[in-house]
């Protein structure tokens, strides 16, 4: 074989392995893209809302309920020193105000049992006084805006929201670099890709040098 034939036939082996990679980089691209496609969108969207929330008008609206307790369920709060509230208490709560608490941890006091329940969008608290069976409940609604905001945030939206957004970052990542790896292969048609892709890198930089202080 001729040094002809062997170039041309390294060059085809390149050719190949270089189309091979740009087939993984592109599934990997268009699948990354379409589990980031929605989360992308709601999170570009609140990072607006989110720069701009003190311009945005909210008029939150509150929701207050009270009761006395059935004896029954009121003795079941008593002699209990800590943790969760317990099960007749939550039932009640589920049948008559459509609430449910779960097993969440509440305050324990001498004549007083306190549950903060922080939501998206808003917070609310529920009060039982153990002498009488006063029960208080308090929802504060702050509206749509300030919901999609705080889920962007992560703020009292649980563990699995939690555990979305670090999937949806790691999503975020795959497309990235995926991204720019298809950049590296077709740059060399593309006389612009690296000066803008430096622009990309550079800007944000420049901006919080010269207006974050």
């Amino acid at each position: 074989m001729d040094d002809a034939t062997q170039w041309a036939t390294a060059a085809a082996r390149g050719g190949r392995g270089r189309a091979g990679w740009l087939r993984v980089m592109r599934r990997w691209h268009w699948i990354s893209s379409a589990l980031c496609l929605g989360a992308m969108m709601l999170f570009s969207l609140t990072g607006i809302t989110l720069n701009h929330a003190s311009q945005i008008p909210a008029k939150p609206r509150v929701t207050t309920l009270g009761a006395v307790l059935p004896g029954d369920v009121l003795d079941s709060l008593r002699g209990v020193d800590g943790g969760a509230l317990p099960g007749p208490l939550r039932s009640w709560l589920a049948e008559q105000w459509s609430l449910r608490v779960g097993p969440r941890e509440a305050e324990w006091s001498e004549g007083e049992v306190y549950l903060s329940l922080p939501r998206p969008g808003g917070d609310a608290w529920l009060s039982v006084t153990l002498d009488d069976g006063r029960i208080e409940y308090e929802r504060t609604d702050r509206g749509w805006i300030a919901y999609f905001n705080d889920l962007h945030k992560g703020r009292n939206a649980g563990a699995v929201w939690g555990w979305f957004i670090d999937l949806f970052a790691v999503a975020c990542l795959i497309f990235s670099v995926t991204g720019l790896v298809l950049l590296k292969l077709h740059a060399s048609q593309r006389g612009a890709t690296w000066p803008t892709v430096g622009l990309g890198v550079v800007m944000p930089l420049l901006l919080a040098i010269l207006f974050i202080h």
